[in-house]
């Protein structure tokens, strides 16, 4: 069993610890904050507490790479998104300061991130989606994908925090919800798109269903 303790953001390192690279994208549906029961000084594990840490500037990630898109090609599903992908962060950072800890973007500007390995994979998107609207989609069909990828790795490292769980399983939600809507976009442009990180399977499975209403 793995040992619980409290780790203040001071005591923490960014970047090398947490699981993986991933995208935040989360939420075609809004998530009900007042659904999420509020829990303040909890005991959290050290991968719980990096987990939300990643969460909340993934979460930021997907919302500045959508906004800078947005600002090059005008399609409205960027800026859709993008509010979504605001409200999403602000869940996280909810979870965040609930369990007494420092918000790790509470002083970064768009575009910037604790983490190093997000700063580089924001460069990375921003400037992949700026060839075309077809490159710019399949941007936000990778970044979804990988979200989904990463909440599920979140989910896993989660002990016995409903509160957090209750907040992943939203994302998860939302991040179906913005695959289905980039795949859809994508597709209406002539373009197509082959799945990178989870399976084909998977991704056919979930760009053909429909809109999921997530939260509460």
């Amino acid at each position: 069993m793995q040992r619980k303790h409290f780790l203040q953001w001071a005591g923490l390192t960014l970047g090398g610890a947490v699981v993986g690279v991933g995208l935040s994208a989360c939420g075609g549906g809004d998530i009900a904050e007042e659904a999420i029961p509020m829990k303040s000084g909890t005991m959290l594990s050290e991968h719980e507490i990096e987990g939300l840490y990643f969460m909340r500037e993934e979460e930021k990630l997907a919302h500045d790479v959508y906004v800078a898109l947005f600002a090059r090609w005008g399609s409205k599903v960027f800026n859709n998104i993008a509010q979504s992908e605001r409200q999403h962060t602000e869940a996280v950072r909810l979870r965040i300061l609930a369990h007494g800890l420092a918000d790790p973007a509470a002083n970064t500007p768009a575009g910037v991130f604790m983490n190093a390995e997000l700063q580089a994979l924001y460069n990375q998107l921003v400037a992949q989606g700026q060839g075309s609207l077809i490159d710019a989609l399949k941007v936000g069909c990778l970044i979804e994908e990988k979200d989904i990828r990463d909440i599920e790795d979140q989910k896993s490292l989660v002990l016995n925090e409903p509160d957090i769980l209750a907040v992943y399983d939203n994302l998860l939600c939302g991040s179906r919800n913005h695959l289905r809507a980039f795949n859809q976009q994508l597709v209406a442009q002539g373009g197509s798109y082959a799945a990178q990180v989870i399976s084909q399977a998977e991704w056919n499975a979930i760009a053909n269903s429909a809109q999921e209403r997530c939260g509460g």
